[in-house]
């Protein structure tokens, strides 16, 4: 490391303190980190005027330990949290960074005894949105069935102080399209009064510079835009409509504000053969992170199965892409790539385990364990109008019913893996077998694997057109 280089917080992350637990936490879009005690202290001097040897000094003061013998562990940290870009070297400033440019939450936060606490809010505002995606994940739409009414601007402020007194850090705004509420900079705005970081997922569709510019001043920490390819003709197919011109733009001005940009783009059969024209694109657009997510098969996406999965050899091949410009690209462009269970022989763990670590808010009020536990009909989903958030998150029956482990069925009960994927997911096993109590089909151990390479087979060499997601 550069001696005479002054580390600092990337623009997109915040050090703050958890109040709930009174340790720092590293937020940053759509993540964060819980630091330990040291890790805590090293970040705390990283304002970008002090040299590592200055930062060094300081430490070596708090914690009465000689300089030297520091120097290691110190170098280490900060190099792991460059690779994932959420810390910069640059010419020592005359002005420090902050540590955190929330404010002091309004609400007391409540001291977790318990090992489930959320730590993320999705907060779904509308299913309303401009674009027509094959691979949504909102539900299917029943014209048959009201779905309910959305949220007032008030009850959703409720919902947010709700969140930040279980413990939420996190809130992300999302839909369908979340600029289609035109109350979304009042809620941003009362989210950042109560000191929780702020994500916009959108399709880019409704912002302007005017309102672009009102977010910023709200509070609003990142955007996270979604593309569907990189090639225009091609994008506004999958997309259903003309959005790709917009979305560039829309890009542009999320840059040029200021924001850390997330750009996502769910990989199906058609431009999964792509990705390195999609990573050129990302780069070309100069977004901080890239989220190359595999199409999941809820919603939309599972009606629209057997057209959008890909084929194993493209799988193979994309996973490699990915690698290769992860490697290439760390340090200035994160690179998550969410692989696709179909194609794997072990389940990826739902949510950070059912019920652990998030809460989804439906537009009408319902609260969720995880995005698509609309999926599983048997499922009883509280809705906020009727009770509480800590209720619903400490003792209602659907964010109990597959917390934990106890529950597991067999293999999975007596599996050395059971803590880390916690059976699977729990709405995966629900569409595949018609049974959310069985170990997820996409584990090699499942005595329902069957059932899933059926459906891989079953959509080998299917072709025509999407059945486009429509609006409720």
């Amino acid at each position: 490391m550069e001696p005479n280089l002054a580390p600092r917080l990337a623009a997109r992350t915040r050090l703050q303190k958890d109040p709930a637990t009174d340790k720092w936490v590293l937020l940053f879009p759509e993540g964060l980190l819980q630091l330990n005690e040291s890790a805590g202290a090293i970040l705390r001097y990283c304002d970008g005027q002090r040299v590592l040897g200055e930062i060094l000094l300081k430490l070596s003061e708090d914690f009465k330990t000689p300089g030297d013998f520091l120097a290691g562990d110190v170098e280490a940290t900060l190099k792991q949290l460059e690779a994932k870009g959420l810390v910069e070297w640059g010419a020592p400033s005359e002005k420090p960074s902050l540590v955190s440019n929330s404010q002091e939450p309004s609400i007391a936060v409540k001291k977790s005894s318990s090992e489930f606490r959320p730590l993320g809010l999705l907060a779904e505002l509308t299913y309303r949105c401009p674009l027509h995606c094959p691979y949504c994940s909102n539900p299917v739409w029943d014209k048959t069935k009201p779905h309910g009414v959305e949220l007032t601007t008030e009850k959703w402020k409720e919902v947010l102080g709700q969140a930040k007194e279980l413990g939420v850090l996190h809130a992300l705004f999302s839909g369908g399209e979340p600029l289609q509420r035109p109350d979304l900079e009042e809620l941003v705005s009362h989210a950042h009064q109560l000191g929780l970081y702020t994500n916009l997922i959108t399709s880019g569709l409704g912002l302007t510079p005017r309102r672009a510019e009102a977010l910023k001043q709200a509070g609003l920490d990142s955007v996270q835009l979604s593309f569907q390819a990189e090639e225009e003709s091609l994008a506004d197919e999958i997309a259903g409509t003309k959005a790709h011109a917009k979305k560039l733009e829309v890009a542009q001005i999320v840059r040029s504000l200021g924001f850390p940009l997330t750009v996502n783009i769910v990989l199906h059969r058609d431009n999964i053969s792509r990705l390195e024209k999609l990573i050129a694109l990302a780069e070309t657009l100069g977004a901080h992170r890239l989220e190359l997510a595999n199409t999941q098969y809820y919603g939309w996406a599972f009606k629209n199965r057997s057209r959008l999965l890909p084929t194993r050899e493209q799988v193979l091949a994309s996973s490699k892409v990915a690698e290769a410009a992860r490697a290439r690209l760390r340090g200035k462009m994160e690179i998550l790539y969410i692989i696709p269970d179909y194609f794997y022989d072990r389940p990826k763990p739902c949510m950070n385990g059912w019920g652990q670590r998030y809460i989804t808010v439906n537009p009408s009020g319902q609260i969720l364990p995880c995005p698509t536990a609309y999926s599983i009909p048997s499922l009883k989903l509280e809705n906020v109008k009727n009770k509480g958030l800590d209720w619903i998150w400490c003792q209602s029956e659907s964010f109990n019913k597959f917390r934990g482990t106890e529950w597991l069925p067999e293999p999975c009960s007596s599996c050395d893996l059971k803590e880390v994927d916690f059976g699977g997911c729990r709405c995966q096993a629900f569409l595949l077998t018609g049974d959310a109590t069985v170990t997820d089909p996409a584990c090699g151990l499942s005595p329902d694997r069957p059932k899933l390479e059926k459906a891989l087979a079953d959509s080998s060499g299917v072709t025509g057109a999407w059945d486009y997601r429509q609006n409720p």
